[in-house]
């Protein structure tokens, strides 16, 4: 056994970091998880590379020393899925802990982030949520007023602990979420349903800084919703209780009018039309100045919000339609 691989039965916790070729950010990630106040002997870093790169490999190459003088840091490739919910699978199942940490590769953990979680995770506690931090500029953008919800949220992979074995009991996480989406949402739903004790740490903080996006990037978003139709066909209760109380009828009704005016205007009922045309402008501009409220001024933030308040009402049902085809009818 090498000095820097401690013995096994000295690890409590393995980190587990997916990663998808994004070395400048996981480089960030991987200085603050060497720099934890937990002893290095008693933690290992396992990064799991969703799309092996070889950058990311020479990275961890720089990060890892002989000496031991480091926690033992592990570069996972993997191949045989797609997304972070199968890399974490092969994080996990790769760790040689008991308690599993997850986090991001665009997070920052603060120093006591592992000691944190650990301490809350007593022997009858399955998961522990951490506490994430995400600044945001004040007043926001309306992409980053809504990113930073993130902080609220009760249960994200960027800053949590479950045990091995509670995970070998759920078998993990789904693949099916191939994006970085509802994934963790689907653990936690499932680690209620099954009667599983999860405490809070908000010791355990780790920082979530924002990332510049480019213009209109709510749109590329919407694709991600499709994953909200398997969420909701796997744990319809609690994707009513904590995600949406009902079907997004307003996204409906404007979708509905936006087809419905050139459906008349073809038909030749021109009265029908212009009352779909209308109806459409009105709760698309009611829609456009609920999200202004309260956001940064400027006139690329309104273009933004203009076009994509336009938009993203018929791409949401589209995209919902999507995850109807790919994993059966439910209308989250």
């Amino acid at each position: 056994m090498s000095p820097a691989m401690p013995a096994f039965e000295s690890l409590s916790l393995s980190v587990v970091v997916p990663t998808y070729r994004r070395p400048e950010l996981l480089a960030r990630c991987l200085a603050a998880l060497l720099a934890q106040t937990l002893p290095r002997s008693r933690y290992e870093i396992i990064v799991c590379d969703d799309g092996p790169d070889a950058d990311v490999r020479a990275l961890l190459a720089r990060f890892s020393v002989p000496d031991g003088s480091r926690p033992a840091l592990r570069y996972l490739p993997v191949a045989a899925t797609q997304g972070p919910a199968g890399a974490r699978n092969a994080g996990w199942r790769a760790a040689h802990a008991p308690v599993i940490a997850f986090t991001d590769d665009d997070t920052v953990p603060d120093p006591g982030w592992l000691e944190a979680g650990l301490k809350a995770m007593a022997p009858a506690v399955d998961a522990v949520a951490g506490r994430v931090v995400m600044p945001v500029p004040d007043p926001p953008t309306d992409y980053e007023r809504d990113a930073g919800r993130l902080g609220l949220a009760e249960f994200v992979t960027a800053n949590c602990f479950v045990r091995r074995a509670t995970l070998e009991r759920l078998g993990g996480f789904d693949e099916r979420y191939s994006q970085a989406w509802r994934e963790d949402s689907d653990l936690h739903f499932a680690l209620l349903e099954q009667g599983c004790r999860i405490e809070r740490a908000p010791d355990a903080v780790v920082v979530h800084p924002l990332r510049p996006v480019r213009f209109a990037a709510g749109l590329s978003m919407q694709r991600k919703i499709m994953f909200d139709v398997l969420l909701y066909r796997k744990h319809r209760h609690h994707y009513r209780q904590r995600i949406r109380r009902g079907p997004p009828w307003f996204y409906l009704a404007v979708t509905l009018l936006a087809l419905a005016a050139p459906a008349c205007l073809l038909a030749g009922w021109f009265t029908g039309a212009a009352f779909a045309a209308s109806a459409w402008f009105a709760l698309t501009l009611i829609f456009f100045l609920r999200r202004l409220r309260g956001t940064a001024p400027g006139l690329r933030s309104m273009a933004d919000l203009a076009l994509t308040s336009a938009l993203i009402p018929p791409l949401s049902i589209f995209w919902r339609l999507v995850g109807v085809w790919r994993f059966g009818w439910a209308l989250p």
